[in-house]
């Protein structure tokens, strides 16, 4: 049964299964060898660049294009709401000291709590416009195959992305979002649900993605959120979409850079465990249930906006990512991770979901012409 797709043909790739950019502080969940891996297997895969450096990000990119010819993305996150201020973390952190005094003192005291030395994170920049401008210029200069804006504002980037040959593509988690991003100039939508992990909205899969389809028509759809199979691309395939854009199923790729104790906690985790939070960035993101997520909510604190609640959390996580407390670490994923215990290899991830979707086609075409 071929699954090849419209939107398969727009993106160069064979398979409908788009890797999704997963990145952390100073390293990448999504490696340029998993990205790759995952290209180089007919899939698309995707870097994470939120959490890089825009000279860390250029290097990722071309360690991605040493790796393979096949096309790749990028994804950043673009918030649009965020403060207005000088863009560099000393500034946010004189300005959360002298208005949310007990917000910072929750932050120093996870230090004592966990034995860490009181440190700061010696990223100059938080995730501010003069970060994001940086690292879209990057991109933009690279000409990277897919532009992915998993946060915020598409419409910064799609006129200029179009002039280069490069597509874009804008998540969103609620149909008005949807609108949005269209009139944006956005070249495919990517609908994603409440259950997926990371950044998420507040409407589960099911019911987001056919309203997405509906809603964009003629525009093309990626569904997200709750797929690591291929019964969930069937069932993506069946409500309208063209492909599916898969981020916890990839954390067991052989070839993802995921410390031990977060695989050992997504290998175990039941989906319940799984909670939506603002928390570690400001905005809400899934991620795996650990002892900060009772510690804050003891406190009452209503979490601060981003990039500011990202700032106060980052020195802590930073230093707990060099301390080797990785438990105390977020770790993002989404309620999927629920049914997924083995790593594998990211090109065996990828076709066991194709060849599974395809069964399961074929099998609903089966049931409905006997029944």
């Amino acid at each position: 049964m071929r699954l090849r797709t419209p939107l398969c043909d727009r993106l160069g790739i064979d398979l409908p299964i788009i890797q999704a950019g997963m990145g952390v502080y100073r390293g990448l969940v999504t490696t340029p060898a998993l990205v790759a891996a995952v290209s180089e297997a007919d899939g698309m895969g995707c870097l994470g660049g939120s959490g890089l450096t825009p000279e860390e990000l250029r290097d990722a990119i071309r360690q991605v294009r040493a790796l393979t010819a096949k096309p790749f993305g990028v994804d950043l996150l673009l918030p649009s709401r965020l403060a207005q201020n000088d863009g560099s973390r000393d500034a946010i952190r004189q300005e959360i000291a002298a208005r949310y005094p007990a917000h910072r003192a929750f932050a120093d005291s996870l230090f004592t709590r966990y034995g860490l030395t009181q440190s700061v994170i010696d990223m100059i920049h938080a995730l501010t416009p003069e970060l994001t401008d940086a690292q879209t210029a990057v991109v933009l200069e690279e000409r990277v195959a897919l532009l992915v804006v998993g946060l915020g504002d598409p419409g910064r980037v799609a006129a200029a992305a179009r002039a280069r040959g490069m597509l874009v593509a804008g998540l969103v988690g609620a149909v008005r979002h949807a609108h949005r991003h269209v009139a944006a100039g956005v070249d495919f939508i990517i609908a994603q649900g409440s259950e997926a992990g990371g950044h998420v909205g507040a409407v589960g899969t099911l019911p987001l993605v056919p309203q997405v389809v509906d809603a964009v028509h003629p525009c093309a759809v990626v569904a997200a959120g709750g797929i690591a199979d291929g019964r969930g691309v069937a069932a993506a395939l069946m409500l309208g979409a063209q492909a599916v854009w898969c981020g916890t199923a990839f954390l067991f790729a052989r070839e993802a850079a995921i410390h031990p104790v977060h695989l050992a906690q997504l290998q175990t985790g039941r989906s319940e465990d799984f909670a939506a939070s603002r928390i570690f960035t400001g905005k809400t993101a899934r991620t795996f249930r650990n002892e900060v997520h009772r510690l804050w909510a003891e406190t009452g604190l209503e979490p601060l906006g981003m990039p500011h609640q990202k700032v106060l959390m980052d020195d802590f996580l930073d230093a707990a990512r060099r301390g080797g407390c990785l438990e105390a670490v977020s770790n993002p994923a989404g309620q999927i991770a629920g049914m997924l215990h083995a790593t594998r290899g990211a090109a065996e991830i990828l076709h066991s979901m194709v060849d599974q979707a395809a069964a399961s086609l074929h099998r609903a075409a089966a049931l409905v012409q006997t029944a």
